[in-house]
C-alpha cells in the first residue's frame, strides 16, 4: 500500500454524499419520526399551516356549498349556483380582508379593537329595533342590507371580543395588574356579558356559546387562578342551564343527542338524517354531487349540516381530511400563541384559535349526534358571508402574527432576495440565539436561519 511522506497510509477519499452515521439495527420508522419532528419544528411551519390549511378549507367549502345548495336553490325557484355565487363573492371579499390583516402591524390591530367593539355593539342593538332587525329560523339576529344580502352582527362580536380582550389584558399585563382578580375580571367579563345579553335577546344560544368559549380562553391565557376560573365557569353553566330549561326548543335539541329515530312529531329529524348521510357515505363516498339527503331530507344541508353532506359524498376519507385541516390550523394557532414574547399576540392568537376550534367542535359534534344542535356554521366551510368575513380576517391575524416571529421573518427574508441581490445572512453567525416564551413554559433556543 502506498504511503505518504509522513509514513502514514493515505486517508480514504470522501464519497460524493455525506453519509449519516447509523446505529446498527436502528429502526427506520424512528428515523422517519425524527425527520418529521425536525421538519415540524421549523420556524415557518406555523405560517404555512395557517395559510395552506385555511385556503384548503375555504376552497373545499366552496365546492361543497355548490354541491349541497343546488337543490335548495332550485326549490326556491332560483338558479342552481345562486348560493355558491354569494359564497364565492364573500370568499373574495374575505380574501381581501385576510390579505389586509396579514400585512397590518400589531399596533394597528390594537387600534382597531375599540372601533370594532363599538360597531358590533351598535349593530347588535339595531337588530332589536323593529323594522331594522330580521328574524331567521326563530332568531332575531339579522339586519337586511340590500336585496338578498343580510348581515349577522353577532359574528363580528366574536372578532371584537378577541381583539378588545387581547388589547385589554396586554395593557394590564404591562402594568402588572393581572395578579389581582378584580383587574382580571373587570371590565373583560362585564363587556363579554353585554355582548352575550344582546345575542341572547335574539335567541341565538349557539353564538353565545362560542363567545363564552372565547372568554374562557382569554382568562386561561391570562393565568386566571383555578378558583376564579371555576367560579366564572359555574356562573356561565348555571345561566346556560336556566336558558335551556326555560325553552322547549332547546330541551328538544338536548333530547336528540345520540338519537337514531326522528321521534314524536319528527323533533329529531335533522339530527337523525345527518347520521343517515354520514352512514351512507362509506369509505370514499357516493361521489361529488351524488348526495341523496340534500334532496329535501336534510334541513340546512349547505349551512349547519354541510359536514354531513361532505361525509355522504366524499366518505370517511373526506371527513377525516376536513378534521385534519382543522387540527393543523388549531395546532398552528397554539404554536403562534406559545412562541411569542408579545402579550397582545399571545392573547389574540389564543382567542382566535379558541374561537375557530370551539366552533368546529360544536358544529361537527352536533352532526355526529354527540352534542345538541347549536345552529353554528362550520368555520370557513359552511355557507354564510357574515360568518366567513370575520373568520378570514381572524385568519389574517394569525398569519400576521406568524410572520412577526423573528425566526420566521429571517427565514422569509432568506427565501425572498430583493432586487436580484444574493441572499445574505444565511449562516446566522452574527445572530444571537433567542429563547421563546410558551404559554406555560420556556422553549429551547433556535437558530433564526433555520427553515
Amino acid at each position: 500500500m502506498a504511503s505518504s511522506r509522513t509514513g502514514r497510509p493515505p486517508a480514504p477519499r470522501a464519497s460524493g454524499r455525506s453519509a449519516t452515521p447509523r446505529t446498527p439495527g436502528e429502526n427506520p420508522v424512528r428515523r422517519l419520526v425524527l425527520r418529521a419532528r425536525r421538519a415540524w419544528d421549523r420556524p415557518l411551519t406555523a405560517y404555512y399551516l395557517i395559510l395552506g390549511g385555511s385556503v384548503l378549507i375555504t376552497v373545499l367549502g366552496l365546492v361543497m356549498v355548490y354541491s349541497a345548495s343546488q337543490i335548495k336553490a332550485l326549490q326556491l325557484s332560483l338558479p342552481g349556483s345562486y348560493f355558491f355565487r354569494k359564497q364565492f363573492l364573500a370568499a373574495v371579499l374575505g380574501a381581501v380582508l385576510l390579505l389586509i390583516a396579514s400585512r397590518m402591524p400589531s399596533k394597528l390591530h390594537r387600534a382597531l379593537a375599540y372601533p370594532i367593539l363599538a360597531g358590533s355593539v351598535f349593530l347588535m342593538v339595531l337588530v332589536q329595533v323593529p323594522g331594522i332587525g330580521m328574524s331567521v329560523n326563530g332568531n332575531q339576529n339579522w339586519i337586511s342590507i340590500v336585496g338578498p344580502f343580510q348581515l349577522q352582527p353577532s359574528e363580528f362580536g366574536k372578532l371584537a371580543l378577541v381583539l378588545w380582550g387581547a388589547d385589554l389584558l396586554a395593557r394590564k399585563q404591562d402594568k402588572r395588574l393581572l395578579t389581582q382578580w378584580k383587574h382580571m375580571l373587570v371590565p373583560l367579563v362585564p363587556a363579554a356579558f353585554l355582548l352575550l345579553g344582546l345575542i341572547m335577546l335574539g335567541g341565538d344560544m349557539g353564538t353565545a356559546i362560542i363567545l363564552t368559549a372565547i372568554l374562557f380562553g382569554l382568562l386561561w391565557l391570562a393565568g386566571a387562578p383555578t378558583r376564579l376560573f371555576v367560579g366564572v365557569l359555574a356562573v356561565a353553566a348555571l345561566i346556560g342551564a336556566l336558558l335551556i330549561k326555560t325553552s322547549s326548543n332547546r330541551m328538544a335539541r338536548l333530547a336528540c343527542i345520540g338519537a337514531t329515530d326522528p321521534g314524536p312529531n319528527d323533533q329529531c329529524w335533522q339530527a337523525v338524517h345527518g347520521i343517515y348521510a354520514l352512514a351512507s357515505g362509506g369509505l370514499f363516498g357516493s361521489g361529488l354531487g351524488a348526495s341523496v339527503e340534500k334532496w329535501g331530507q336534510l334541513p340546512e344541508a349547505h349551512t349547519d349540516f354541510i359536514f354531513a353532506v361532505t361525509g355522504e359524498e366524499l366518505g370517511l376519507a373526506g371527513t377525516l381530511s376536513v378534521l385534519a385541516l382543522f387540527a393543523a390550523l388549531g395546532y398552528a394557532g397554539i404554536r403562534v400563541a406559545g412562541r411569542t414574547e408579545d402579550p397582545f399576540v399571545r392573547y389574540a392568537a389564543g382567542g382566535v384559535t379558541t374561537w375557530i376550534t370551539a366552533q368546529a367542535v360544536i358544529n361537527i359534534g352536533a352532526v355526529l349526534g354527540l352534542l345538541p344542535i347549536a345552529g353554528v356554521p362550520l368555520p370557513l366551510f359552511s355557507y354564510g358571508g357574515s360568518a366567513l368575513l370575520p373568520t378570514m380576517f381572524a385568519i389574517g391575524l394569525l398569519i400576521a402574527f406568524a410572520r412577526e416571529d423573528p425566526a420566521a421573518r429571517a427565514a422569509l427574508a432568506m427565501r425572498q432576495p430583493r432586487f436580484g441581490r444574493k441572499r445574505a445572512g444565511g449562516s446566522g453567525r452574527n445572530r444571537s440565539p433567542r429563547s421563546w416564551n410558551t404559554m406555560r413554559r420556556r422553549a429551547p433556543a433556535r437558530s433564526s436561519g433555520e427553515r
